[in-house]
């Protein structure tokens, strides 16, 4: 195939040169207030919060920006269409294959777990664990055990595998941690759950139902899940760094089937800008349906729906999700009406700690204005 000059030789292209502050270039070089506080939290990259970042901003005026590089070793430049570990952005995804489940009447919200899947709950689980509150994180299963409470614990056994099969059954066998429906408790075993619901209602594999019910008909061709358990990231893409013992240690292969429907997706900013905004236009999820990502369950301080979470930014409500494996840190949000959407990734030095701190440095000037 032949490539435009320039281009690398994986296909992929590195983000244009401009002349902007160091360590970071802006696409549309429109000089706004909105650029330039966007521009700042560029500035500097990489340094030792982050390695490479790229911004998407939509909406009522649109801003890209990248900074730093793609390799700490070479120190390449960044790449505009790098793929990246979405993390827990994959509930997003997971959540709209369900409600298009139960708008096809292949699955109901309101049916218990037990009955759906049975033997899956052991008999701790007196009360009914539905759909619904598998959706909105009201089911008071708890979470599975894994390979330790840190990154550095976890490193080691990268390469190993648990199943979400055995994500499961760790969890489950703690026997519910509250009543279905009475409070809010966010995990990845909810969603662990309801991808292994979408394969039994679809006799299919819920890759395989992701690419044709959403990724193949809007286009998302950076959008993937692993194959098995390949550690690999295919594709251009930046690698991922974790300060363990004060030092960037490269986290890029790892093996994350376990993350499964709630985190294993692999995609690029621009996939999920172009997801995010068709779903919030009702093009993947019919509107009866779509309005369960947008209800928060009447439960004590509950702020999230059905695969969304909602926030108040500078007095806008805005709807999202963020997403955080080692090396990776996602955000996707809008809102509800698209007027403001944002889509960032960072190659984060501790992805999986302090979001809110991210959040502040890479995102927050795009509900500012």
């Amino acid at each position: 195939m032949r490539r435009a000059a320039g281009d690398h030789q994986d296909g992929s292209r590195p983000a244009p040169p401009r002349a902007d502050p160091p360590g970071a270039r802006m696409n549309r070089p429109a000089r706004t207030a909105l650029a330039a506080a966007l521009l700042l939290g560029l500035a500097g990259v990489p340094d030792r919060d982050a390695t490479a970042a790229l911004i998407r901003v939509g909406g009522n005026g649109r801003w890209t920006g990248a900074a730093g590089v793609r390799d700490l070793r070479t120190g390449a430049p960044v790449l505009e269409d790098a793929r990246f570990r979405a993390g827990s952005t994959t509930k997003v995804v997971t959540a709209a294959l369900v409600l298009q489940l139960a708008a096809e009447g292949r699955i109901d919200l309101e049916a218990p777990v037990q009955q759906l899947m049975p033997g899956l709950l052991p008999a701790t689980f007196a009360k009914p664990v539905t759909v619904r509150h598998l959706l909105t994180f009201t089911s008071g299963i708890q979470g599975g055990d894994g390979f330790g409470d840190t990154v550095a614990e976890e490193y080691p056994h990268r390469f190993e595998t648990i199943t979400p099969q055995q994500s499961v059954a760790s969890g489950t066998a703690k026997g519910p941690a509250f009543d279905p429906g009475t409070r809010q408790q966010y995990n990845n075993i909810n969603y662990t759950i309801l991808g292994m619901l979408v394969e039994k209602a679809t006799g299919d594999t819920y890759a395989h139902q992701a690419e044709v019910r959403i990724f193949r008909p809007l286009g998302m061709t950076g959008t993937s899940f692993p194959r098995g358990t390949d550690p690999r990231i295919h594709g251009p893409h930046h690698r991922g760094y974790q300060l363990i013992d004060g030092k960037p240690v490269d986290v890029t292969e790892w093996n994350m089937s376990d993350r499964f429907a709630a985190g294993d997706m692999i995609s690029t900013t621009r996939d999920m800008e172009r997801f995010l905004t068709a779903l919030f236009r009702g093009r993947v999820v019919p509107a009866p349906q779509l309005e369960e990502m947008f209800t928060v369950p009447d439960v004590p301080g509950a702020t999230r729906s059905a695969g969304l979470q909602r926030f108040t930014v500078n007095g806008k409500e805005v709807w999202g999700k963020t997403g955080a494996r080692p090396g990776y840190h996602t955000v996707v949000a809008a809102t509800r009406d698209l007027s403001r959407t944002l889509v960032y990734s960072v190659n984060s030095t501790d992805a999986k700690g302090d979001g809110l701190a991210i959040f502040q440095r890479f995102g927050l000037a795009a509900f500012n204005r």
